[in-house]
């Protein structure tokens, strides 16, 4: 497989430049071609501004959307939005790795997914409606692909549990599996999740390294979260409200996978 990983932390010798190391030589010796696109080292521009679009007219109004879809069709973004556009048409599969900062990605790397994400590429695609909202939440340019995501926090696994005072990880990291990920059609592995780092020591990192590469070696078979599509069959048209019925007994964000329990 042809795997990017999009890796976002300022510094080399960290914990998480150690999982990064590791995961592309895993990922390398199992047969895997991999590129790391390193956004601190890249220096990578977060913001999505009206320099990201070569043609605009400045004396307009920025209108992010129209102007996201004149570039990408004309082919006048930035050259670096491009050349990670290039990289995510050549991937097999996504990784991105991440510290969990205030309980979510690191600002540079959001700022990847919204000046990379053009409209017309990761959004804006298909039939657009009363009939039918896109081709979104399962399918996409990127349907066919898979993307996980490796994340280090400071908390306890316990804080981050059911009843943890962070809220349930799962919540947390569904605005990037579900929206990030799912909306543009990624097959989205369950996370990789290393907890309470602050107390890592040498004996439990050989133990996550362990389980890591465990991971890594079934990326290619390992079951996605059973996210319902959209244009599945589960959702009303054109509210995209879930159909009663459905889910029944769930709540707030689960209730968009698809379970054991009939629906």
């Amino acid at each position: 497989m042809n795997v990017l990983i999009v890796y976002a932390h300022p510094e080399p010798e960290s914990l998480n430049g150690a999982l990064r190391d590791f995961t592309v030589d895993r990922l390398r010796s199992a047969g895997h071609t991999v590129r790391v696109s390193d956004l601190y080292a890249m220096g990578w521009k977060a913001p999505l501004d009206a320099a990201d679009f070569l043609e605009r007219d400045a004396r307009e109004p920025l209108n992010i959307i129209a102007a996201s879809k004149h570039a990408f069709a004309s082919h006048t973004q930035s050259a670096d939005v491009e050349e990670e556009q290039r990289k995510l048409m050549w991937a097999d599969a996504l990784i991105l790795q991440f510290p969990l900062w205030w309980f979510s990605m690191p600002a540079i790397l959001k700022g990847w997914v919204e000046r990379v994400y053009a409209y017309g590429f990761a959004y804006g695609v298909g039939e657009h409606s009363s009939r039918r909202w896109g081709e979104r939440y399962g399918q996409g340019v990127f349907k066919g692909k898979r993307a996980m995501l490796i994340v280090t926090a400071g908390g306890w696994e316990t804080h981050y549990s059911a009843r943890g005072v962070n809220g349930r990880i799962e919540d947390l990291l569904f605005p990037i599996h579900h929206g990030i990920l799912f909306y543009p059609g990624f097959d989205v592995l369950p996370p990789f999740l290393i907890y309470h780092t602050s107390q890592l020591n040498e004996a439990r990192f050989q133990d996550e390294l362990s389980a890591l590469g465990a991971r890594l070696d079934r990326i290619g078979e390992t079951d996605p979260i059973p996210y319902r599509a959209q244009n599945g069959g589960d959702y009303e048209i054109p509210s995209l409200e879930l159909k009663a019925g459905l889910s029944a007994g769930r709540h707030g964000f689960d209730i968009h996978l698809a379970g054991d329990d009939g629906s």
